[in-house]
């Protein structure tokens, strides 16, 4: 409708609600049908006792108005036995002549209006009664019968005693049916929610198994509902989600063993394979040196040999971090001063990167928080890395540091040409690349970011990307101390020693993923 605002009726959302809603408005409209039923029997009852004492009353008080009225007591209306209120009147040729009601058992006139005698010329005289409203007196039950001088006699008897009683009946009923309607409604509600209580059991089941990190590592499913009695719908609801959660934990379980053995596999194949690819690469850096001649195709190939191990060796360095950490491995938890740290990786940075502007931006105070200061240099060394090997030369990065409460943020901002939309939200994943061929032109292998991501959790910290044309910027928020009651064994460093002094690799080495 035009220019109108429609609202709508509030209407309850929860099933609780909606059932006490309903329960209440069914047994107020039962109410109500029961409260109009009775009043109109009572009143229809009432009103035709009144008929039968018209009927009764024989028109007396009507007739004794027949003749003139003279000072002589004898012709005065006869209002004997007529009780308090009679109505009478006479009618001659549809006009009325004369009116009076009895008063204390004399007769008063009562003055007519023009709708007054329109309302009584309009009576038929068939001795029946109807009610009508009088200006002066109210509503009257009246009935009219002929005369024997061919006038119409009227009589009548107020309805204000029928009135009175009807709505004393309706306020004992508005009081009674109130009482009973709230009473229900307080009750009905207890009772749906006594009734409701397996499936809030349902529910809290269902909320407590959303709120599981479901995505990886081990699922501690929640118990089954119980009461998933088949016979009641609430029991079949249970039994459905009981059914359910099997499945659920049966795949979950199956997925996290998967998870293991695959684990499991790349630490034991990247620790294997650590020694023969050392091996290669010593054996064909110990060939370069040979003193003798060698053909310029052979020291080529054993330049490629010797690079190739090394990236090798790189790589499964990556991956035996990696599954150390999926796999839990606490880090050190020592003093880092990460002035110190940032220091370092931009010279690192600026020496690998001399076409590139590096910016710092630091605190003139050092900040130092708790955590593994080798792998949170490799973070550094890996961030400054992927701004280096993925934007164009000239290309400015910014790498600020700023205290936050006992921890700090680190952030990596360069105005290179940024990261396609669709590949943001895969750039922590373990092998992304940004060439759809998975080409290693630049020197990638895809776990820099990774290994990002992977410390800063365990550190209990965050990393964030935020990234469009001109402005990519790495937000890295590490806490006061990583998680964890103390300090437990360090993660093996790239010769075999679990001392954790592990030496960040090269930038070269540590790209990680950037389109």
């Amino acid at each position: 409708m035009t220019g109108r605002v429609i609202r709508r009726l509030p209407v309850p959302r929860t099933l609780r609600a909606r059932l006490t809603t309903g329960l209440v408005l069914l047994l107020a409209a039962a109410c109500l049908a029961i409260g109009v039923s009775t009043v109109w029997a009572l009143e229809g009852f009432l009103v035709s006792r009144v008929d039968q004492q018209l009927v009764a009353s024989g028109g007396r008080f009507a007739a004794s108005l027949e003749h003139e009225r003279r000072p002589d007591a004898d012709n005065r209306p006869d209002t004997r036995g007529q009780a308090d209120g009679t109505f009478g009147a006479r009618l001659l040729k549809g006009t009325p002549t004369q009116a009076a009601v009895v008063r204390s058992q004399t007769d008063a006139t009562v003055p007519l209006t023009a709708d007054d005698r329109r309302t009584l010329a309009a009576l038929p005289a068939n001795g029946r009664g109807y009610s009508v409203n009088l200006s002066a007196l109210g509503h009257y039950r009246v009935a009219a019968v002929h005369g024997d001088d061919g006038d119409i006699m009227i009589t009548g008897l107020p309805l204000h005693p029928v009135e009175e009683t009807v709505e004393q009946l309706e306020l004992v009923e508005l009081v009674v049916f109130g009482i009973a309607v709230a009473a229900t409604g307080a009750a009905g509600a207890l009772w749906v929610h006594l009734s409701l209580r397996p499936l809030h059991r349902v529910t809290a089941t269902a909320s407590t198994v959303a709120e599981l990190p479901l995505a990886s590592g081990e699922v501690a499913m929640p118990h089954p509902v119980p009461d998933s009695d088949p016979r009641t719908e609430v029991g079949q609801v249970g039994a459905a989600l009981n059914r359910m959660l099997g499945h659920v934990g049966n795949a979950l379980a199956r997925r996290h063993a998967s998870e293991e053995r695959l684990r499991h596999f790349a630490a034991d194949a990247s620790h294997e394979l650590r020694t023969p690819v050392a091996s290669m690469r010593g054996h064909a850096e110990l060939a370069l040196r040979h003193r003798g001649p060698v053909p310029g195709e052979v020291r080529h190939a054993l330049e490629r040999i010797a690079s190739e191990a090394k990236r090798m060796s790189g790589l499964v360095e990556d991956l035996l971090l990696l599954a150390r950490l999926d796999a839990g491995r606490p880090l050190a938890r020592e003093p880092v001063d990460l002035t110190r740290l940032i220091l370092d990786a931009a010279s690192d940075a600026r020496a690998a990167g001399h076409d590139h502007r590096w910016t710092l931006d630091l605190p003139e105070d050092p900040v130092t928080i708790a955590g593994d200061g080798h792998r949170l240099a490799q973070v550094l060394a890996n961030l400054l890395a992927n701004a280096r090997s993925h934007t164009p030369a000239g290309t400015e990065v910014t790498v600020e540091l700023r205290p936050r409460g006992d921890g700090a943020v680190v952030t990596v901002t360069d105005d290179g040409p940024g990261i396609p939309q669709t590949l943001q939200d895969e750039v922590f994943e373990r092998f992304a690349r940004a060439d759809p061929n998975r080409s290693r032109a630049a020197g990638s292998t895809g776990l820099g970011l990774a290994i990002v991501q992977a410390v800063v959790n365990a550190h209990g910290g965050r990393v964030r990307l935020t990234s469009r044309p001109g402005r990519t910027r790495f937000e890295v928020v590490l806490p006061g101390s990583p998680p964890g009651g103390g300090p437990g064994p360090r993660l093996a460093s790239p010769d075999g020693a679990d001392d954790g002094r592990s030496t960040p690799r090269s930038t070269d080495e540590s790209s990680g993923v950037r389109a």
